[in-house]
């Protein structure tokens, strides 16, 4: 799905018809699979969202929203999740529209996608049973310091359960002085799952909802609140039945008006949780990798691929830090090669 979006993702094209291809294309593959279970839930576990240059996350635009057409020189994110009976893979891709091998990057653009590459790859080292999540948060600040860069303050990357895509424990990025009290410290364990989710800004790392419609939501099953609307009920209903408690956009409602209307009685009871557009200050970019990984006994397990192209960026700045450069360096694969998981 992610390879599909990124080479439809031209300049010319548009944001809305990126995330409906998307969707479309996850829908159709988890389609194909397990059809003898019928009862067995299998779909988007986060819809595909296109978040351009320094908007920071979650834009996944409706039909009836504004349009936002790609341009050459862009830098894109491109977020998406998938689950077959729950169980759950995200990735998160990042590259600028139009750059070549022969006309390589250079510049900030560069710098911030080399940063966030690299603190994907050293989380990937780094997220293993005995670790702490506090080693991967001072990893990135290092990493994103030594590219004049910033991780995006308090950024989570949650593991992964069965249905649940937001668990308990966490990795947290840049945090504040008041999130570090807050924020727990956890070990990582063998079978555990992780979403490892890394957000790159040049600038100060700060993101702030703009006031841009949301449209991704999410269930939070542990609210009750009788709707008074029917527009809202209903929609409540359609949306436990289709999504569960996965995050799911208003998009994939056939009626997007009624949908409109019915979530704002639910998202008040807090019924549902929102996913809000941020955006990083006018000017600056924001990269982001993510990807989905088991810890086995013999080393991590990465299900979902990296579409990384090394020879199109070229940055100024480098990792200097001799502990980080030998993380870097260190190999990540498994101990021993079993068969490989087919990837998602």
């Amino acid at each position: 799905a992610l390879k599909a979006v990124v080479g439809a993702a031209m300049a010319g094209v548009s944001v809305l018809s990126l995330c409906e291809k998307g969707d479309a294309f996850i829908m159709a593959e988890t389609g194909k699979i397990f059809k003898r279970e019928k009862d067995m839930k299998k779909g988007i576990a986060f819809p595909t969202c296109v978040s351009v240059n320094n908007c920071v996350c979650h834009y996944s635009p409706l039909k009836s929203d504004p349009d936002v057409i790609l341009k050459d020189g862009d830098l894109i994110k491109i977020d998406l999740g998938v689950h077959v009976d729950g169980f759950i893979s995200n990735v998160a891709h990042s590259f600028i529209v139009g750059v070549t091998k022969e006309n390589p990057l250079t510049g900030r653009k560069a710098d911030v996608i080399k940063a966030a590459h690299l603190c994907a790859e050293a989380a990937l080292r780094l997220v293993k049973p005995g670790n702490q999540n506090t080693q991967v948060t001072e990893a990135w600040n290092k990493i994103a310091k030594s590219f004049k860069c910033s991780p995006i303050e308090g950024m989570l990357s949650h593991q992964l359960k069965q249905h649940v895509i937001d668990g308990e424990k966490t990795i947290i990025q840049n945090p504040t002085d008041q999130q570090k009290k807050d924020h727990e410290k956890a070990e990582f364990e063998v079978h555990e799952v992780y979403a490892v989710d890394v957000l790159i800004s040049t600038g100060e790392g700060k993101a702030k909802d703009g006031g841009q419609r949301t449209t991704v939501y999410k269930r939070d099953p542990n609210k009750v609140y009788g709707l008074k609307m029917k527009t809202s009920r209903t929609f409540f209903s359609e949306m436990e039945r289709r999504f569960d408690t996965m995050p799911f956009t208003l998009r994939a409602f056939e009626d997007e008006g009624k949908a409109r209307l019915g979530v704002v009685e639910c998202a008040k009871h807090e019924l549902l949780q929102p996913f809000s557009v941020l955006h990083e200050k006018e000017g600056e970019f924001v990269a982001q990798f993510k990807f989905t990984v088991l810890l086995m006994a013999n080393g991590p397990l990465r299900i979902t691929n990296s579409l990384f192209e090394p020879e199109l960026y070229k940055s100024e700045h480098e990792v200097e830090d001799p502990e980080l450069m030998a993380l870097l360096q260190s190999s990540a694969s498994r101990k021993t090669q079993k068969k490989k998981k087919k990837k998602v």
